[in-house]
């Protein structure tokens, strides 16, 4: 893509909070267009949920580090470990005319389960960013049940085998009501990954499981047996 001298805007100074997708995009497009850019990245790496959310066996990291330094060759600043709490400040501070704000939203859905706290629970996110930022593995143990049935359910039970530990996803539904891609589950199968489906987690108790048999009513939603396994 080229654009002519006629064609470019007057040249701007144009702040990116966030380095995740959005905030990369946006810079991309700003640079090209000939403003000058500068991001701001509260974390020890650009990529956002790239980086954190999608395992190195899905995305290659020097795919995603060669795009990265694609954008910073254009001309794109990139500063990391610099969180930004006082947005109007940053602008005055580094003169910028324009902001973009690409912050993200690294937050998972909360499980309701009795008891939750008091046992070794990790968020899918919370683990799959360990993996990616920690010097050590985090220390899951050999036996790790996975709750749900997305995309990001089947990306940390894969990540878990590759740790060494025999991952168990449990769904509260069928295979074929399942978010995730038909082909997740083919592959996480593929590599010693158990699936229970019509199951849910009624209680934690330490490191012990309650679950409960699910069975689907007249409109296919899943409803509690009161069987507990």
């Amino acid at each position: 893509w080229t654009v002519s001298p006629d064609e470019l805007p007057s040249r701007q100074r144009v702040l990116v909070v966030g380095a995740g997708p959005s905030g990369l995009s946006a810079a991309w497009h700003l640079a090209r267009r000939g403003h000058e850019v500068v991001i701001y990245e509260a974390g020890p790496m650009a990529g956002g949920m790239m980086h954190f959310g999608i395992p190195k066996y899905r995305l290659p990291r020097e795919v995603l580090d060669g795009e990265i330094e694609r954008i910073r060759r254009i001309g794109v600043e990139i500063v990391l470990n610099h969180k930004v709490t006082d947005l109007v400040a940053e602008r005055i501070a580094g003169r910028f005319d324009a902001v973009f704000l690409a912050v993200g939203a690294h937050l998972s859905k909360r499980q309701e389960i009795p008891a939750r706290d008091a046992g070794k629970v990790y968020d899918a996110i919370q683990f799959l960013k360990e993996v990616e930022t920690g010097a050590a593995p985090p220390r899951i143990g050999r036996r790790v049940a996975i709750y749900g049935g997305g995309n990001t359910a089947m990306d940390a039970a894969r990540t878990a085998a590759r740790l060494g530990a025999e991952p168990l996803i449990i769904y509260r539904r069928t295979r074929d009501q399942m978010p995730a891609h038909d082909f997740e589950a083919d592959e996480a199968i593929e590599e010693g990954v158990k699936i229970h489906w019509l199951r849910t987690i009624k209680e934690i108790d330490g490191t012990t499981l309650h679950v409960e048999v699910m069975k689907l009513d007249e409109n296919r939603y899943p409803v509690p047996t009161g069987e507990i396994e």
